[in-house]
This record gives structure tokens, sequence and C-alpha cells, in this order.
């Protein structure tokens, strides 16, 4: 069987009910990859034990790197140091892969070069039953870009990328203890397009307490209100990009500013709306 010059990175913390399925469905490629890493962020669970059952019989160089507990950014970041070949795939360790999910995918890549990224479609799932995405969820070819501001609309286990493409973008921000796949892909999109291989090649499993979005669902959406701000700071971006990222910063801070003064938070509420008062003036200004 035929392997693939890509490193899968698979971050975990207290996914042993989990994580051997999704191992499995990696280990079950009709063309693997080169290897497998994961990274074990801190698990007081049977992490280990489950990975190591699979290392002997793997056809695949498999390794098991633990860390003390750092969040997921920092875990893929460790994974991201430790890949040793040109391409990188993620999965999460909840989530599934099609059998042919590499075959197809760097397949494409091969065949559009000048992609440095490529993401697929999900097939979503809510404690084991299937849910109809909304079309805003649909992933998109191309320039990504302003359907990146609105949401959070690449899911990180379709994504293969050129591992060069984070000496150019940098590696996820750790100071992000969610929505760190959010403020990544504005990075990336402002400035490549994604190809988009138009199957549901991920199986995401979601509805269950542990995970993050469930977690931090009430913080989110001050995490992407930074995410935003960091974007306009730090990443260089065309006038147009500037005119979208600063439109929807200010619809983001007045939802959460609104929603602080509903929540006895008005302070915080407040400066979220003087903040975007402030961006709106910009924006008139710059369109005049």
């Amino acid at each position: 069987m035929q392997n693939y010059p890509v490193s899968v990175i698979i971050p975990t913390y207290n996914r042993e009910k989990f994580l051997s399925e999704s191992i499995q469905s990696v280990l079950s490629q009709s063309c693997l990859p080169a290897e497998i890493i994961i990274i074990d962020d801190g698990s007081t669970d049977a992490t280990r034990e489950c990975v190591l059952s699979f290392v002997e019989s793997s056809p695949v160089s498999l390794s098991y790197v633990y860390q003390e507990n750092r969040g997921p950014a920092a875990a893929r970041n460790l994974g991201i140091m430790n890949a040793t070949h040109d391409h990188i795939a993620f999965l999460d360790s909840d989530d599934l892969w099609h059998p042919n999910k590499l075959q197809k995918q760097y397949g494409l890549m091969l065949q559009n070069p000048h992609f440095k990224i490529s993401h697929t479609r999900e097939k979503w799932l809510r404690r084991g039953e299937h849910l109809n995405q909304k079309k805003k969820h649909l992933p998109r070819h191309g320039d990504i870009y302003k359907h990146c501001l609105k949401l959070c609309a690449v899911g990180m286990s379709t994504v293969m990328m050129k591992k060069e493409l984070f000496s150019e973008v940098g590696l996820l921000d750790e100071t992000f203890l969610c929505c760190e796949d959010y403020e990544l892909w504005l990075r990336v999109a402002a400035r490549y397009p994604f190809l988009l291989v138009d199957e549901p090649m991920t199986i995401k499993q979601g509805g269950r307490e542990d995970q993050l979005s469930f977690l931090y669902r009430i913080g989110m959406d001050r995490y992407r209100i930074k995410a935003l701000e960091k974007l306009l700071t730090e990443v260089p971006l065309t006038g147009e990009q500037r005119v979208a990222a600063q439109k929807e910063l200010m619809k983001k801070l007045t939802i959460y500013g609104n929603g602080c003064l509903r929540h006895d938070k008005a302070e915080e509420g407040q400066r979220c709306l003087d903040r975007a008062k402030e961006l709106q003036q910009v924006t008139t200004v710059r369109q005049r």
C-alpha cells in the first residue's frame, strides 16, 4: 500500500473512549500517511495505554508525545514542530475520516499545486444522530476570507496543508483557550485561497459537554472579537479586507456588548459598544 508524505496530528485530552476509533480511521485509509503523531495534552485517563496498544501493529510510524495540559493550540503546535513531512493533516480525537479521505485530498492537492491548503465537507453527528448543516456552515472554495470573518468556516479535522505555510502565517495562538482555529483561518484566508474537496470526507461528532464548544459557549464571542482585533492589528490586509473585518468586528462587538448589558456586565458591555462606535467612525471616513 502506498504511503503519502503526510504527517497526521491528533491532539487529545481525556478522550480514551473516542481516541481508538479516530486512530483506526487513519489506519484504515485507502492510502496511508507516513506518520501519525498523538499529542497527549495532560490526560489523566488511559490515553497513553490506548495509543501504545496501536504502536506495535501500526503499519506507519505512530508516536506518542505527552505535555502538561496547555490547551488545543499548544498541543497542535507541538505536533506541527514534531512533524517530519511536507504535508500536515489534523484530526481531532473524537472525529473520524472517510476511508478515502487522504487519497482524495492529497491527490487533489497534487493536481492543484498552487493551493497550499485544502479542506473537505463534513458529516455532522450530534450524540450519534445525523445533523443537517445550515447553508452558512457549508465549506467554500477559493477566496473564503469573508466567510471566515463570520464564523469558523473551516473544520480542523478536514484540513490538509503544506507545512511551509506555518512559517509564513505563524503557528496557532496559544493564548486562545477556544476559537484558536477561527483565529488561524483568518490569518491564512487573508493570504491564500482554500481548495475544497466537495465531498463529506470527515465525520464530526458533537453534542457532548466535554467539548470546547460547550465549555466556552458563553465566552466564544469574546475570543472571536480578540481574533478580529488581532487580525486588524497584525496581519497585512488589503483595503477591502480591512473594511470587511472592521464591519464584522463592529457587528460582534455590538451583539456581545448588548448581551453584557443584559447580564449585569455593564462596564464590559459599554466598552464593547464604545469600541464599535469608534470603528463605525473609522469605516465611514475610509469609505468617503
